[in-house]
């Protein structure tokens, strides 16, 4: 879940429907100064589809100790430091189910949402808070993603059709748009106010590589700089659910009113600088 803080309510975004816009910008990625990574249809699996395991957690919703939604908040942007807040071992169950559903329709996008998962969990994750228990099972699951990663790899490689794009090299770019679109999907759907950039550097057309800038304007306008996409302007809705915040004082008044909470489509104009 990804969450949205008002007043008086909480604007609530699920992990499936987060992964659905990072993958409508996918599908936007292209114009005269960048390309989209290739071979892009399996690419775009994994940026649309890689938090299709989160569905039924995201559908009975948690509460922090706090009682505030269990969710990824603006607070959150940049690392990932909620270790203390979650249960570890449901947690990485669902990070695994990911990768494992996605290998069942497409083993390349599968590599690239194992590679997303453990940088998530590695690179941008402080580990400080978790026990000497919980280190332990962090490690075992991501030297499990390293040798499914393997596996998965060794598959592909196997395919004449798709070996010469199963190489390490296209691997990384591929996982880097994947990262670029996921991190455009969560400034958006927290409602970033801050100035930021897309995870990682990206190859233009002239062989450049560059940051991309993520500028907010308010009144939910961004631009991005350099620009992207295939249109000057391009609007994205984003399907929030409202709970009052009244109703987080028990966890089963907080799922009743998630469950009857109708969907509010917010839109986001994107464009060039």
């Amino acid at each position: 879940m990804i969450r949205i803080e008002t007043e008086n309510d909480w604007l609530l975004l699920t992990h499936p429907d987060h992964a659905a816009l990072a993958g409508e910008f996918a599908r936007h990625w292209k114009n005269g100064d960048f390309a989209p990574p290739e071979p892009f249809i399996h690419i775009l699996d994994a940026c649309t589809r890689h938090d299709d395991s989160w569905g039924d957690r995201d559908a009975k919703p948690l509460l922090t100790r706090e009682m505030n939604p269990s969710a990824f908040s603006e607070e959150l942007v940049g690392t990932y430091d909620a270790f203390e807040e979650i249960d570890l071992d449901d947690y990485l169950r669902v990070r695994g189910e990911a990768t494992e559903a996605a290998a069942l329709r497409d083993p390349y996008a599968a590599v690239l949402i194992s590679m997303h998962t453990v940088n998530l969990l590695t690179v941008q994750a402080d580990l400080s808070t978790l026990n000497a228990e919980e280190t332990v099972i962090h490690s075992a699951f991501i030297e499990g993603q390293l040798k499914r990663q393997a596996e998965l790899k060794a598959q592909l490689r196997a395919l004449p059709d798709i070996a010469p794009l199963a190489s390490d090299e296209q691997f990384e770019k591929g996982f880097r748009f994947l990262q670029a679109c996921d991190s455009f999907s969560l400034y958006a759907g927290v409602a970033f106010s801050k100035e930021g950039k897309l995870q990682h550097p990206h190859p233009m057309r002239d062989g450049t590589i560059t940051e991309i800038k993520w500028l907010p304007q308010g009144d939910n306008h961004y631009i991005l700089d350099p620009y992207p996409l295939d249109e000057p302007v391009v609007e994205f809705q984003i399907p929030y659910r409202r709970v009052a915040k009244a109703a987080t004082a028990s966890l089963e008044t907080y799922q009743a009113a998630y469950a009857a909470a109708p969907v509010e489509l917010v839109t986001i104009t994107v464009s060039k600088k």
